[in-house]
C-alpha cells in the first residue's frame, strides 16, 4: 500500500471553539479489546474478579434482556455485535473539576465479531455526523427527547443514555446490538501503563497546545497521560477534523492490539489482570455483556484471529452540504457497508484507504501476533487470539480470496499494518 495518500480538498469538519472539559476516550475502547484477547485459561478469574468491582450495568430498551442475560455470545447467528461508548464527561475522572453540560458520545465503536469468528470489524463513527435519533428518555432526569430527523450524533447518550447510542446505531446500519458498554477515560492511562507503554510511529512532528502533546517525527513509546493525550488531540493530526483524530486514533489502537496478542504479554498473568481491570474497572456494562461467561466467550471466539483479520474502518461520510463543520452519511457507500454487516460477510479493505491522518509506516511491513485462523469450537476454546505458549508469527494483511473488497471510498487499516500518524 502506498505511502502517498488522496490529496483531495477536504472540508475541517470539527473546527469548532474548544468545550470546557472535552475528552476523548477511544482509549479505553482498546482497553475493552483487550479484555476479550486475553489468554481463556485466565480470563474467567480475571472476569469474575474484575466484575466483582465493575461499576453498575444498565439495560438496553432495545433489547430483549431475559435472552441477552442467557444467550451464548459465541454462537449468535449472524455474529455478535457490541458497541463501545466513549464519553466526554470529566465528573470524577482524573482528578478534575471540569464539567460540561450533559455527557456526549464522542467516542462511538461498532465491534462486529463474525460467527465464524475469524474476522472482527470496528466501525469509528464520528460524533459530528448528522443523523437521525429517535425519541429516548434520560434515564437519570426522566426527560423525554422527541424524536429528531437530524441531529449531530454525539448528543445521543445525553438524550437518553446508553440504550439511545444503541437505537441510534440500529437505526443507522441495520443491526441488532444486544451488548453494550459505557467507558470513562481513565483506563487508558492504567492500560498503558500496564503495558509499559504503545509504540507508536509519528511521520511528521505533532504540535497540540490544546492538548499539550508535542511528539517529533519518529517513533515513541507513549504510556499514562501521553497515550491520552495522542488520542485526544485533533487539532495535532491532518486536516484538524475529527476525521483526522479517528485515523490517528487507528494507528494507535493497532500498535495496541498487536502488542496485547503479542506472546510476551499474554504469557504474563499479572498484566493480562492489569489490563481486564483497567477496562472492567471504568466501564458501565450491559446486563448481557457483564458476565464472567460473556467475556470468556469473547476470549474463545477470538481463538487464533490474526490481526491482519482485525479491521478498523470509519463509517462512510460525506460533506453536510448545509454546515462545512458536519458531515452526513454517504448513504451509497454506507449501504453497502452495513450490507457487509447484516449478511455476515468477509471483508477487507481497498488499497490506499488509510485516513486523513496516517500513512503507511515507511518500514512498509505488515504484522500479525497469531497465524491464520482456521474455523473451531469457541465453545471449547480457552485461549486468545494466540495461547500463551506459542511464539509470534508474520503474515501479511493480504486478504483471503474469499474475502470482498469494501468500497475504497471507505477508510480504516487492519491491526496488522504498522502506520504512522501524521502530524497537522
Amino acid at each position: 500500500m502506498p505511502a502517498t495518500r488522496n490529496q483531495r480538498t477536504i472540508a475541517r469538519h470539527g473546527r469548532l471553539a474548544r468545550r470546557r472539559g472535552w475528552t476523548t476516550l477511544v482509549s479505553v475502547v482498546a482497553s475493552a479489546l483487550a479484555v476479550v484477547l486475553v489468554s481463556g485459561t485466565s480470563v474467567a478469574a480475571i472476569a469474575g474478579a474484575q466484575l466483582a468491582t465493575a461499576p453498575t450495568s444498565v439495560q438496553l430498551s432495545t433489547d430483549d434482556q431475559s435472552t441477552a442475560k442467557t444467550a451464548d455470545i459465541t454462537a449468535i447467528k449472524g455474529g455478535a455485535n457490541i458497541l463501545l461508548i466513549g464519553s466526554d464527561t470529566r465528573v470524577g475522572q482524573f482528578d478534575s473539576a471540569d464539567d460540561v453540560d450533559g455527557a456526549r458520545n464522542d467516542v462511538t465503536m461498532l465491534i462486529h465479531i463474525s460467527a465464524d469468528h475469524q474476522q472482527l470489524t470496528a466501525v469509528s463513527f464520528p460524533r459530528d455526523l448528522m443523523v437521525p435519533i429517535p425519541a429516548c428518555t434520560n434515564p437519570e432526569t426522566g426527560t423525554t427527547y422527541p424524536a429528531a430527523s437530524s441531529a449531530m450524533f454525539n448528543t445521543a447518550l445525553g438524550n437518553g443514555g446508553v440504550s439511545c447510542v444503541v437505537d441510534t446505531v440500529e437505526n443507522l446500519t441495520g443491526l441488532s446490538i444486544p451488548y453494550a458498554s459505557l467507558i470513562t477515560f481513565d483506563g487508558v492511562i492504567e492500560m498503558s501503563n500496564a503495558l509499559g507503554g504503545v509504540d507508536v510511529c509519528v511521520a511528521k512532528a505533532i504540535d497540540d497546545t490544546y492538548t499539550g502533546l508535542h511528539l517529533t517525527a519518529g517513533e515513541h513509546t507513549l504510556e499514562g497521560s501521553d497515550a491520552l493525550a495522542f488520542l485526544r488531540t485533533r487539532h495535532g493530526v491532518g486536516d484538524g477534523s475529527d476525521l483526522a483524530r479517528i485515523s490517528s486514533q487507528q494507528v494507535f489502537l493497532s500498535a495496541l492490539l498487536r502488542k496485547v496478542t503479542s506472546d510476551g504479554t499474554l504469557s504474563n498473568p499479572i498484566t493480562l489482570y492489569k489490563l481486564a481491570g483497567a477496562a472492567l474497572s471504568n466501564m458501565v456494562l450491559s446486563d448481557g455483556l457483564g458476565q464472567a461467561k460473556t467475556l470468556v466467550g469473547l476470549a474463545g471466539m477470538l481463538r487464533g484471529m490474526s490481526t491482519s483479520s482485525m479491521l478498523f474502518v470509519q463509517y462512510p461520510v460525506a460533506d453536510d452540504p448545509a454546515d462545512s463543520a458536519r458531515v452526513i452519511v454517504d448513504q451509497d457507500t454506507a449501504h453497502a457497508l452495513n450490507v457487509a454487516l447484516q449478511t455476515d460477510e468477509k471483508t477487507t479493505l481497498s488499497d490506499s484507504t488509510t485516513g486523513r491522518a496516517s500513512e503507511e509506516s515507511s518500514s512498509g511491513t505488515s504484522s500479525s501476533a497469531s497465524p491464520s485462523a482456521t474455523p473451531s469450537s469457541a465453545a471449547s476454546s480457552s485461549s486468545s487470539s494466540s495461547s500463551s505458549s506459542s511464539s509470534s508469527s508474520s503474515s501479511t494483511s493480504t486478504p483471503s480470496a474469499s474475502a470482498t473488497p469494501l468500497p475504497s471510498s471507505i477508510t480504516g487499516q487492519s491491526a496488522a499494518e504498522e502506520t504512522c500518524s501524521v502530524g497537522n
